[in-house]
């Protein structure tokens, strides 16, 4: 048998069979794959879980010991029910296997083991049906074993239905002894510095510790592995990104014209990061920056200026939005900013899925022709039938809903075009650092003048439910003097509990409920808010319409624009109008079940009042009961309108595996024990020694354990996703 590596393939060691399960539940299919898969945590010889704290409806593993053991044949059915009681001193959860009465005989009272199941619950007592376990050795040789063993961690992997913790821990003891070399990532000057292990004895330390004071190091260790080689691989891609060629796209009349006609100044970051853009724009290389700003600091505006910069040489502007309303709107928008003067000759064109088969064909023929020099849409800009003349700069609005392949086939559809990307989700430096650190970021902090700025509360009815009622009152209190108001519900429909959608892209989801939050259904939906307030005699002379991703686009857009031009009192709608939507008269938004949404979506979503000269008021009602995280994140939201502020509240509530994104695929993939809020220090720390050694070997060449390490833990895929962003 050939020596194995960490690119040898799971089945060369395990087999076929095993190498295939471990395949579809994790997507493993090298010997690194399986040992980059960590541990969560780490149970004594003798350690028992509390039963009374395990969540209905989850996979969990649990060490325990056999009270009971009892088998009894099925009433009305053939075949025999074996009943097993565990338990870990204080509370009790039953087995139960049916035609198995042969486990009996190894389950036996005073037996010690792992079981791993999913728990469920019948007449009020937790049980498993069918679960994994592995017990541990028998009485005797328990007695003999015991002094020595006493001390040694037992790791708990993070597991599936089909694969238990259990035979992750078995596999990994197949396959840890058998790897013959472990490229170590880390200059030796480095590892001796930080006092770190080497790479082969972290990997020891960490999946087969023979005490818990193995288990620091090892982690320690591991955690600088996992900064250092991303910041790497991030680092290699910016400076791979600066050598491609770009055409020079300096300004001119344009955008002379069009700030010589602005109403208003711009902010001092408007300015600054303008100044920024505009530089990059006229480099050798395509700009990458990444502009952050808080809902309303005037984003778009920035983005214009840059699109004016680029059609001076007559190269096209493509934006892409995540939704048809956003598209349309910003159409709209840049068109007003624009004016009679300019708007004729940039030609600014909607291009999106649902719009007629003529003008979807109209519009495609401005982009190829040249005629259009600014293209708004959807994914449909996507198309292969989407083609530009001279693809010169790529707006990518609001990033976090797009994947990295989107965004690479519009890029694509230019020679090196010039990217920017704009959020409305503050980003902290650490993620930033983390996940974009292969483009620049710039920050617009400060918001244009004359916003009347936005007051938060949250009516907690669960305590106080009389205050349902009062948030209706208030609502037409608001139409009442000449506002106008939104209702967000988190589905369409909650009979079905549909989920929005649109042109198909999903809306960020709602963070898994967290032990204790329980897995309640919607009660809330467009269509049970509409017809509440069709009832409501408080809305008798209030014009009430619904908006939500399932409309035909051509109807969402009327409702749109019937909205924003006051015909309509109050829109009751889902996250469809989460970003972008801007209507300066509306006032009020009223978030119902808003413990539902995470902390950055209610923050975008009080976005949507408080755009003008009149006051925003936002509505947070929850049924979450007090010190659960669900309503600490509702709170969080009605705290502070800091945006910055929130991001890093946001980390620490829900954990940056949902912060990032599935779109981060290359960043997220490679996070197995690093946490950017707990480990910001690490990260940059890792960051400058990763810069120092680039500088001096750009190539790797004196580096072959770090070359090999992006190699195989930033694997081609996630080389790809660096590669889009």
């Amino acid at each position: 048998m050939p020596p194995v590596t960490l690119d040898s393939p799971l089945e060369a060691v395990l087999g076929a069979k095993t190498a295939g399960s471990f395949s579809r539940a994790f997507g493993m299919t090298t010997v690194g794959d399986l040992l980059d898969h960590y541990p969560r945590r780490y149970a004594r010889h003798g350690e028992l879980t509390p039963i009374a704290s395990l969540p209905v409806g989850e996979q969990v593993t649990i060490v325990a010991e056999v009270r009971s053991a009892s088998s009894r044949p099925m009433r009305g059915r053939k075949g025999s029910l074996l009943e097993v009681v565990i338990s870990d001193g204080a509370g009790t959860v039953s087995l139960t296997f049916f035609n198995q009465a042969w486990r009996q005989n190894e389950l036996v009272p005073g037996r010690q083991g792992i079981f791993s199941g999913k728990v469920g619950q019948f007449k009020n007592q937790k049980q498993f049906a069918h679960p994994d376990y592995e017990l541990f050795d028998d009485d005797e040789t328990a007695r003999q074993n015991a002094q020595a063993r006493q001390h040694v961690p037992i790791p708990i992997y993070p597991a599936t239905s089909t694969v238990p913790s259990w035979q992750v821990h078995k596999a990994v003891g197949v396959v840890l002894p058998t790897v013959t070399a472990v490229p170590d990532p880390l200059p030796d000057a480095l590892r001796e510095a930080e006092g770190l292990l080497e790479a082969a004895t972290a990997l020891r330390g960490i999946h087969a510790p023979q005490s818990f004071d193995e288990i620091d190091a090892a982690r320690r260790t591991l955690r600088m592995h996992e900064a250092f080689v991303l910041q790497a691989a991030l680092l290699q891609q910016r400076a791979q990104v600066r050598e491609l060629a770009a055409t020079p796209r300096p300004a001119g009349a344009l955008l002379e014209r069009f700030d010589a006609a602005l109403p208003f100044a711009l902010t001092d970051d408007q300015s600054a990061v303008g100044d920024v853009v505009a530089a990059d724009l006229v480099g050798e290389g395509p700009m990458n920056r990444l502009v952050q700003g808080e809902v309303g600091s005037g984003k778009t505006l920035v983005a214009l200026r840059a699109m004016l910069q680029v059609a001076q040489s007559g190269g096209q502007s493509a934006l892409i939005a995540p939704t048809e309303v956003l598209a349309a709107q910003h159409v709209r928008s840049i068109a007003r900013m624009l004016g009679p003067q300019l708007a004729p000759e940039l030609m600014p064109t909607l291009l999106t899925g649902q719009l007629p088969a003529a003008e979807r064909r109209k519009a495609a023929l401005r982009a190829a022709a040249g005629q259009a020099l600014i293209v708004v849409g959807t994914h449909a800009l996507l198309s292969a039938s989407t083609t530009f003349a001279d693809l010169g700069l790529v707006v990518v609005d609001e990033q976090h809903r797009f994947g990295v392949e989107q965004r690479e086939t519009l890029r694509a559809k230019g020679t090196s075009p010039h990217v920017l990307v704009l959020t409305a989700t503050p980003i902290p430096r650490t993620v930033a650092m983390t996940v974009f650190g292969d483009l620049d970021v710039s920050t617009i902090r400060t918001l244009p003048a004359g916003r009347a700025g936005i007051s938060s509360f949250v009516a907690p009815i669960a305590e106080k439910p009389g205050w349902f009622a009062r948030v209706w009152d208030r609502v037409a209190e608001e139409v009442g003097q000449g506002r106008q108001a939104f209702v967000v519900c988190p589905a369409i429909d909650a009979s079905g509990d549909e989920p929005e959608a649109d042109t198909g892209v999903e809306p960020p989801e709602a963070p898994p409920a967290a032990e204790g939050e329980g897995p309640a259904r919607v009660r809330w939906g467009v269509v049970q808010a509409a017809d509440l307030l069709s009832r409501h005699p408080a809305f008798a002379d209030i014009t009430v319409e619904i908006l939500h991703g399932k409309m035909p686009g051509e109807q969402k857009d009327a409702v749109m624009q019937a909205f924003a031009r006051g015909e309509i009192d109050v829109l009751v709608a889902t996250t469809v109008i989460e970003v972008g939507v801007d209507v300066p008269n509306a006032s009020t938004v009223v978030v119902l079940e808003a413990e539902r949404f995470g902390v950055s979506q209610l923050h975008q979503l009080r976005g949507r009042v408080g755009r003008g000269s009149v006051p925003g008021l936002c509505l947070l009602v929850t049924e979450a009961e007090e010190l659960t995280p669900a309503r600490a994140r509702v709170e969080a939201v009605a705290a502070t309108t800091d945006g910055f502020l929130l991001a890093e509240v946001d980390l620490e509530l829900r954990g940056e595996g949902d912060v990032l994104g599935d779109a981060q695929s290359g960043a997220r993939s490679s996070l197995r024990l690093l946490r950017v809020v707990a480990d910001a220090d690490l990260i940059v720390h890792a960051r400058s020694e990763a810069a120092r050694v680039l500088a001096d070997d750009p190539g790797l060449d004196r580096h072959p354990g770090l070359a090999a390490t992006i190699e195989r833990r930033v694997g081609q895929q996630e080389r790809a996703a660096l590669a889009r962003n």
